[in-house]
């Protein structure tokens, strides 16, 4: 099965998009140069928050823990993108949920052509968990979890972004 092939918009260091794109995963870009991802965690109104586990198949961070995210594709605002990520990968549909962007933050890795915002979304709604449909090519399993289950994961270091982006369990 092919995938269709996948573009980013590039952004300058002020976040504005160049009106130029890349290829997925096409690291070219150039110092002050990125594209955009997205996170978004899930909150049960009572407090605990929806985790997916990685497919052991992934070749970065295999088996860890994370919220639902990726990047957001050539067009697409951050709110748009972070609402079809989760959707594709949890099953549920986060768009008129209670909550919104939180924050964002930037990584630059020099010479690796790959640097990037993240914007970071929480949305609080109802949900039963016969309504999670993960996405299996991505996701081997989920949970709700505490706030103090998500730290207790990332001290054993298998919780990804937890340190960019721990405020956001914050209630």
């Amino acid at each position: 099965m092919s995938e269709k092939m996948e573009f980013w918009d590039i952004y300058d260091e002020n976040k504005k998009p160049t009106g130029r794109t890349m290829k997925r995963n096409d690291w070219c870009l150039k110092e002050g140069e990125y594209h955009l991802t997205v996170l978004g965690v899930v909150a049960a109104r009572d407090g605990r928050f929806l985790i997916t586990k990685r497919v052991m198949t992934k070749s970065w961070a295999p088996g860890w823990w994370e919220v639902s995210g990726g990047a957001a594709l050539a067009g697409e605002d951050s709110k748009t993108a972070v609402v079809r990520e989760v959707k594709e990968e949890t099953g549920l549909d986060v768009s008129d949920w209670d909550g919104g962007y939180v924050f964002s933050y930037k990584r630059e890795n020099p010479g690796e052509g790959d640097n990037y915002f993240v914007d970071v979304y929480r949305f609080t709604g109802d949900f039963k968990e016969e309504d999670i449909k993960l996405q299996e090519e991505e996701t081997a399993g989920y949970r709700l979890a505490s706030k103090e289950e998500i730290e207790s994961l990332a001290k054993e270091g298998i919780f990804l972004h937890y340190d960019s982006i721990k405020e956001v369990f914050e209630v």
